[in-house]
């Protein structure tokens, strides 16, 4: 059974009158985490496109680029995201059910903010609304202003990308620390690794950025400590 068909059972195991957020009580255990991955991002993605006002095709390419959706499977698409669009509960209760979720895993949670910077930056433009959303998603998941700003610094051309923190290290930290840091971190954006903690197939090209930025944050420290 493919993603999108698992997507639609999952939404039409909602009863009369529930909103979109009950189906992440539904989805809590491997392999619907998959699922319920795919159907957050959509979701919120849907809403932060609310936030700035509009949606853009740009923004509808970058649902693409994070997931392949077959042309016998853009229905169900584009009803998850209407239905998250139109959707009278927040964002917020949506991120609040899925840092319940993945409670205790911080790696979905970061793959997730990713894709949702993805999406935001999608159109060139990263809006002030976008901003606040984002960094609000991000305190609900439990990032601090520091892991935030790390991931921001990965999408966002404009912000500070200090190295340290790209890596979550101290600056004072010995070089043996930064270079662990840095394996430890590659080592979690291998697709195998996000396979295993419920990043469905399609969206395992989020780790691109990342991954750049991780080498660039290492080769940038090692050189300055030759």
């Amino acid at each position: 059974m493919s993603l999108w068909s698992r997507i639609s059972d999952a939404l039409a195991a909602l009863r009369a009158g529930e909103g979109l957020a009950t189906v992440f009580d539904l989805l809590r255990t491997p392999p619907d985490r998959s699922v319920a991955f795919t159907i957050a991002v959509i979701a919120l993605g849907a809403k932060m496109a609310k936030a700035d006002g509009q949606v853009t095709r740009n923004e509808v390419a970058a649902f693409r680029e994070v997931f392949h959706i077959p042309a016998s499977e853009e229905a169900h698409a584009a009803r998850l995201f209407n239905m998250a669009r139109t959707d009278v509960a927040g964002f917020e209760a949506y991120a609040t059910k899925i840092a319940s979720m993945f409670r205790g895993a911080e790696g979905p949670l970061s793959d997730l903010m990713e894709g949702l910077f993805h999406i935001a930056m999608a159109d060139g433009d990263y809006h002030p609304a976008e901003d606040a959303f984002l960094a609000r998603v991000a305190e609900i998941f439990g990032f601090d202003d520091r892991r935030f700003a790390r991931i921001r610094a990965q999408f966002v051309a404009d912000a500070d990308r200090d190295a340290y923190d790209v890596l979550g290290v101290s600056p004072d930290a010995p070089i043996e620390e930064v270079r662990a840091a840095w394996r430890a971190q590659v080592r979690e954006t291998h697709p195998d690794r996000m396979l295993a903690r419920g990043v469905p197939e399609e969206a395992v090209r989020l780790a691109e950025k990342r991954l750049i930025a991780i080498n660039r944050a290492w080769e940038q420290i090692n050189a300055g400590t030759g």
